[in-house]
């Protein structure tokens, strides 16, 4: 960000996928985790408390997880704007697939489908840079949810498009797919690049 805020960096797009983790904003609390250590080991996720903002989260196999990495500056928008720009892309991605979905009622954030919360959003703001961003249910397990208070609201069920459509979209196909919607939304030409895959590194 640094880089990013003097000059040194442009504006970025991360798009990736995560091994099991979940994901604490500055909002959240110890106990939004509901397993304990034992059950966090059986089904191998990390607890990672994060500087964002929000609550709780899951990120995982089967996620499109989206980090810009922005100077509002740049493209002369206010947070409440680049929320909804963010929203909006996610939205039109999805209507793509076949899933009708819409921006979170006041106090929500993310994108919704039926009641049911389809994308988690929640981001950073450093001076004008802002960073984290949102991670987008693709065929996701949504059984991993259950070992959290999922973004501080234990009455809201989360839903991925595989459980709304029937259909398995691949990860990679997706990051493609929606980084179209993401340059046309916030009027942007991303030159894409392709990095190489991290693997955890082996226990000794």
């Amino acid at each position: 960000m640094a880089a990013l805020r003097d000059g040194g960096a442009p504006d970025t797009l991360l798009l990736l996928e995560h091994p099991h983790v979940f994901t604490m904003g500055k909002a959240a609390k110890p106990d939004h985790v509901l397993w304990d250590e034992g059950e966090q080991k059986r089904r191998e996720v990390e607890v990672i408390w994060s500087d964002r903002g929000g609550e709780a989260t899951y990120h995982g196999p089967g996620q499109l997880v989206g980090y810009p990495i922005l100077d509002l500056a740049h493209f002369e928008l206010s947070i409440p704007q680049y929320l909804e720009k963010l929203e909006q892309s996610l939205i039109d991605y999805l209507r793509d697939l076949g899933v009708d979905a819409e921006p979170g009622e006041p106090g929500l954030t993310g994108v919704w489908s039926g009641g049911e919360k389809v994308a988690a959003i929640g981001i950073k703001l450093n001076r004008s840079i802002v960073s984290h961003g949102f991670a987008l249910n693709l065929t996701t397990d949504i059984g991993y949810f259950e070992g959290i208070v999922p973004c501080g609201h234990a009455d809201k069920r989360p839903t991925s498009v595989e459980a709304i459509t029937g259909m398995a979209a691949d990860t990679s196909d997706a990051a493609r797919a929606y980084a179209a919607h993401f340059s046309r939304v916030f009027d942007t030409v991303l030159d894409w690049s392709t990095a190489p895959k991290v693997l955890p590194t082996p226990a000794r």
